[in-house]
């Protein structure tokens, strides 16, 4: 079944995603330059772009997301 959801977009641009992982733009082309971050390069020539897969980001946020200290802390 095709999703008929559109309201939220499938893939962000590099500035929508720094903005949402909370680190700066040149961070995250760190991060894509050396495979750190999920990320599709799509076009050609002077038309290509970075985008990065909303789902993927958020898998690879729950697989490398540090414990809070208060869930360290609970026995």
């Amino acid at each position: 079944m095709v999703p008929t959801d559109f309201s939220s977009p499938l893939a962000l641009r590099p500035r929508e995603a720094a903005r949402v992982l909370g680190v700066s733009t040149r961070t995250l082309w760190t991060w894509t330059k050396t495979g750190h971050v999920p990320h599709v390069r799509v076009g050609g020539g002077k038309r290509k772009t970075t985008l990065y897969p909303v789902a993927e980001l958020r898998a690879w946020l729950a697989r490398n997301a540090a414990p809070r200290p208060a869930e360290e802390a609970n026995p």
